[in-house]
């Protein structure tokens, strides 16, 4: 029996409205495709997971409410064996590393195009991986997505941006959660998010970042 007989269900979760509405229409357009439900939070996807059928998980790297470790940790708790594919608009040898780690079976950019993205849930929903070497820097040593053509309001929340200037002024996670009433964990999680991101492993990357985007000189 043809493998592709029936639809490869996909269960979708973006914490951005905008391009979660879009993803759910151009999915829905795909005869290929069926589209089981879509989440905008990490938690909302966990407990409502078990009741669903899915083929692909198609996910973003970065949610607000969970740590992309701790999501998939979840998951396997409930499906193991259904693959991830992540959603990232982040590029570069050290994040196809990090979601290598994780254990998904892939990523997809979110400004591919419909072909790959097509391709990337039908070569993971068929036991394969999709890692795209055309996603990679040239220059191995750019491991980060602070690449020219990504503008740093485009990379980074305006919070994440009012906490990354803030650390860079040497502010700790308790002096900026009080600032911008904000609680310890949730400056902690921004924090990490941060650095995935921009691809740094310390303060002094995120300081050095700050400077040659101009970011100190905001607050």
């Amino acid at each position: 029996m043809d493998i592709q007989a029936q639809p490869i269900r996909v269960v979708l979760l973006d914490d951005h409205e905008i391009f979660l509405k879009g993803l759910e229409k151009l999915l829905g357009q795909q005869p290929i495709l069926r589209l089981e439900a879509s989440f905008s939070t990490g938690k909302m996807l966990i407990e409502t997971l078990p009741q669903l059928q899915a083929d692909v998980l198609l996910l973003d790297l970065q949610v607000p409410d969970i740590t992309a470790e701790e999501l998939l940790a979840q998951i396997k708790k409930i499906y193991p064996k259904v693959p991830v594919l992540y959603l990232t608009m982040m590029r570069g040898s050290r994040i196809m590393h990090r979601i290598e780690k994780l254990g998904a079976s892939g990523y997809i950019l979110k400004d591919a195009s419909v072909a790959q993205l097509l391709t990337a849930i039908k070569c993971v929903a068929a036991g394969d991986t999709y890692f795209l070497e055309e996603s990679l820097p040239k220059d191995e040593e750019k491991n980060t997505v602070t690449q020219p053509s990504v503008r740093v309001v485009e990379l980074l929340s305006k919070r994440e941006i009012e906490i990354l200037t803030l650390i860079c002024h040497e502010y700790s996670s308790a002096e900026i959660g009080e600032k911008l009433f904000l609680s310890t964990g949730t400056v902690d999680t921004h924090r990490r998010n941060i650095l995935v991101k921009l691809g740094v492993n310390n303060t002094v990357g995120l300081v050095k970042f700050a400077i040659q985007n101009g970011l100190l000189n905001e607050i």
